[in-house]
Protein backbone atom coordinates (compact mmCIF):
# COMPACT_ATOMS: atom_id res chain seq x y z
CA UNK A 1 0.00 0.00 0.00
CA UNK A 2 1.54 3.16 -1.05
CA UNK A 3 1.37 6.53 1.51
CA UNK A 4 -0.27 9.63 0.64
CA UNK A 5 3.06 11.41 0.25
CA UNK A 6 4.09 9.14 -2.70
CA UNK A 7 1.10 9.95 -4.84
CA UNK A 8 1.46 11.77 -8.02
CA UNK A 9 -0.02 15.90 -7.85
CA UNK A 10 -3.69 15.59 -9.44
CA UNK A 11 -4.12 17.58 -12.79
CA UNK A 12 -5.62 20.22 -11.29
CA UNK A 13 -3.48 20.96 -8.37
CA UNK A 14 -1.12 21.68 -11.40
CA UNK A 15 -3.38 23.25 -13.10
CA UNK A 16 -3.94 26.02 -10.53
CA UNK A 17 0.00 26.63 -10.96
CA UNK A 18 0.80 30.11 -11.45
CA UNK A 19 4.30 32.19 -12.13
CA UNK A 20 4.21 35.71 -13.55
CA UNK A 21 7.37 36.70 -15.18
CA UNK A 22 7.77 40.53 -15.43
CA UNK A 23 8.58 41.80 -18.87
CA UNK A 24 11.87 43.29 -19.00
CA UNK A 25 12.81 47.35 -18.92
CA UNK A 26 13.66 46.68 -22.65
CA UNK A 27 10.22 44.95 -23.44
CA UNK A 28 8.41 47.77 -21.61
CA UNK A 29 10.15 50.84 -23.38
CA UNK A 30 9.41 48.81 -26.85
CA UNK A 31 5.84 48.79 -25.71
CA UNK A 32 6.20 52.55 -24.84
CA UNK A 33 7.61 53.93 -28.07
CA UNK A 34 5.31 51.51 -30.30
CA UNK A 35 2.12 52.89 -28.16
CA UNK A 36 2.80 56.36 -28.45
CA UNK A 37 3.97 56.22 -32.31
CA UNK A 38 0.40 54.91 -32.99
CA UNK A 39 -1.34 57.24 -30.03
CA UNK A 40 0.15 59.98 -32.31
CA UNK A 41 -0.69 58.41 -35.91
CA UNK A 42 -4.50 58.41 -34.53
CA UNK A 43 -4.26 61.64 -33.24
CA UNK A 44 -2.93 63.27 -36.19
CA UNK A 45 -5.30 61.77 -38.84
CA UNK A 46 -8.01 62.51 -36.31
CA UNK A 47 -6.55 66.12 -36.37
CA UNK A 48 -6.61 65.95 -40.27
CA UNK A 49 -10.16 65.09 -40.27
CA UNK A 50 -11.47 67.45 -37.75
CA UNK A 51 -9.05 70.49 -39.46
CA UNK A 52 -11.31 69.73 -42.62
CA UNK A 53 -14.61 69.71 -41.13
CA UNK A 54 -13.91 72.60 -38.94
CA UNK A 55 -11.20 74.51 -39.88
CA UNK A 56 -11.27 77.28 -36.68
CA UNK A 57 -11.49 74.21 -34.21
CA UNK A 58 -7.56 74.42 -33.79
CA UNK A 59 -7.05 78.46 -33.40
CA UNK A 60 -6.94 78.34 -29.51
CA UNK A 61 -3.55 77.23 -30.24
CA UNK A 62 -2.78 80.80 -31.62
CA UNK A 63 -3.79 81.86 -28.18
CA UNK A 64 -1.82 83.05 -24.90
CA UNK A 65 -1.84 79.65 -23.23
CA UNK A 66 -3.13 77.94 -25.53
CA UNK A 67 0.23 75.23 -26.08
CA UNK A 68 -0.76 74.97 -22.27
CA UNK A 69 -3.94 73.50 -23.10
CA UNK A 70 -2.92 71.65 -26.31
CA UNK A 71 -0.17 70.06 -23.56
CA UNK A 72 -3.24 68.90 -21.25
CA UNK A 73 -5.54 68.34 -24.08
CA UNK A 74 -3.06 65.51 -25.35
CA UNK A 75 -1.91 64.12 -22.07
CA UNK A 76 -5.79 63.34 -21.08
CA UNK A 77 -6.13 62.21 -24.84
CA UNK A 78 -3.25 59.43 -24.07
CA UNK A 79 -4.56 58.62 -21.11
CA UNK A 80 -7.99 57.50 -22.74
CA UNK A 81 -6.45 56.45 -25.61
CA UNK A 82 -4.56 53.67 -23.67
CA UNK A 83 -7.33 52.85 -21.66
CA UNK A 84 -9.31 51.92 -23.73
CA UNK A 85 -7.36 50.11 -26.01
CA UNK A 86 -6.22 48.18 -22.77
CA UNK A 87 -10.03 47.69 -22.17
CA UNK A 88 -10.62 46.24 -25.32
CA UNK A 89 -7.66 44.07 -25.92
CA UNK A 90 -8.04 42.50 -22.41
CA UNK A 91 -4.32 44.24 -21.04
CA UNK A 92 -2.90 44.55 -24.43
CA UNK A 93 -1.92 47.29 -26.89
CA UNK A 94 0.14 47.25 -30.16
CA UNK A 95 3.07 47.46 -28.74
CA UNK A 96 2.25 44.77 -26.23
CA UNK A 97 1.03 42.62 -28.94
CA UNK A 98 4.19 43.01 -30.76
CA UNK A 99 6.38 42.14 -27.98
CA UNK A 100 4.67 39.34 -26.37
CA UNK A 101 3.00 40.88 -23.05
CA UNK A 102 0.50 41.75 -21.48
CA UNK A 103 -1.09 43.89 -18.44
CA UNK A 104 -2.86 41.52 -15.77
CA UNK A 105 -3.88 41.94 -11.98
CA UNK A 106 -0.66 41.17 -9.36
CA UNK A 107 -2.53 37.91 -9.02
CA UNK A 108 -2.42 37.11 -13.08
CA UNK A 109 -6.10 37.63 -13.71
CA UNK A 110 -6.83 39.55 -16.71
CA UNK A 111 -7.45 43.14 -15.99
CA UNK A 112 -11.05 44.73 -16.29
CA UNK A 113 -12.07 47.76 -18.25
CA UNK A 114 -12.27 50.02 -15.06
CA UNK A 115 -8.72 48.86 -14.13
CA UNK A 116 -7.90 49.41 -17.75
CA UNK A 117 -9.36 52.82 -17.90
CA UNK A 118 -7.31 53.74 -14.14
CA UNK A 119 -3.77 52.67 -16.17
CA UNK A 120 -4.89 54.75 -18.83
CA UNK A 121 -5.39 58.05 -16.68
CA UNK A 122 -2.57 57.44 -14.25
CA UNK A 123 -0.56 57.31 -17.72
CA UNK A 124 -2.00 61.28 -18.27
CA UNK A 125 0.13 62.36 -15.12
CA UNK A 126 3.12 64.42 -16.19
CA UNK A 127 6.44 62.63 -15.87
CA UNK A 128 4.83 58.94 -15.79
CA UNK A 129 7.23 57.68 -18.56
CA UNK A 130 10.09 58.23 -15.52
CA UNK A 131 8.45 56.29 -13.12
CA UNK A 132 9.26 53.33 -15.05
CA UNK A 133 13.00 53.66 -15.21
CA UNK A 134 14.44 51.45 -12.81
CA UNK A 135 15.27 47.63 -12.38
CA UNK A 136 12.48 46.31 -12.30
CA UNK A 137 10.87 48.46 -14.36
CA UNK A 138 7.36 49.27 -12.35
CA UNK A 139 5.69 52.71 -13.42
CA UNK A 140 2.85 54.37 -11.14
CA UNK A 141 0.28 52.69 -13.31
CA UNK A 142 1.33 49.63 -12.35
CA UNK A 143 1.83 50.37 -8.82
CA UNK A 144 -1.08 52.27 -8.48
CA UNK A 145 -3.50 50.05 -10.15
CA UNK A 146 -2.02 46.70 -8.83
CA UNK A 147 -1.30 45.47 -11.98
CA UNK A 148 1.81 43.65 -13.72
CA UNK A 149 3.29 43.74 -17.14
CA UNK A 150 3.73 40.42 -17.88
CA UNK A 151 6.15 38.15 -20.84
CA UNK A 152 3.28 35.49 -22.21
CA UNK A 153 5.93 33.48 -23.24
CA UNK A 154 7.85 32.71 -19.72
CA UNK A 155 4.64 33.05 -17.66
CA UNK A 156 2.15 30.24 -16.57
CA UNK A 157 -1.46 31.88 -15.72
CA UNK A 158 -4.01 30.83 -13.89
CA UNK A 159 -6.64 28.61 -15.92
CA UNK A 160 -9.61 29.98 -16.86
CA UNK A 161 -13.23 30.18 -15.06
Amino acid sequence: MESASMEKPSPDLLANEISLEMASSGKRLANYLIDLASFYLVVFMLAIVLGILYPTLFDYVDNPGGELIDRFLTLLLYGLYMGTVEALFKGKTLGKMITGTVAVNEDGTPITGGTAFKRGIIRAIPFNALSGLGTPCRPWQDKWSDTLVIDIKKSILPAAE
